[in-house]
């Protein structure tokens, strides 16, 4: 069972700003990295209905996969030094499809 997992997210940056990118470079190359993650991306919100700045999408094959990523270290303490002091807001969705 595949699991669509997506985070959206403000940060508390200037829009734009080195700080923002940095956030987001590092995210990338630090979450995309852990063996379990599938299909990361890193998308701009455009439409005028939500706060929200950004989603985070991955993919994982299954729920022990999932549960690797989530304990990882290098998500972990990507967690810690950076997600908890730079997000102001945030959601967290997983999906899983109706189908399977």
């Amino acid at each position: 069972m595949r699991i669509i997992h997506t985070v959206v997210f403000r940060l508390r940056h200037d829009e734009g700003s080195p700080a923002e990118t940095a956030l987001l470079s590092d995210a990338t190359r630090t979450l995309s990295a852990i063996p379990a993650v599938n299909d990361f991306a890193v998308r701009r919100q455009v439409s005028s209905k939500s706060d929200a700045r950004f989603p985070f999408s991955m993919t994982f094959d299954d729920q022990a996969s999932y549960d690797a990523y989530n304990t990882h270290p290098d998500h972990v303490r990507f967690v810690e030094t950076r997600w908890v002091p730079e997000d102001a807001a945030f959601q967290e969705y997983d999906f899983v499809d109706v189908t399977d």
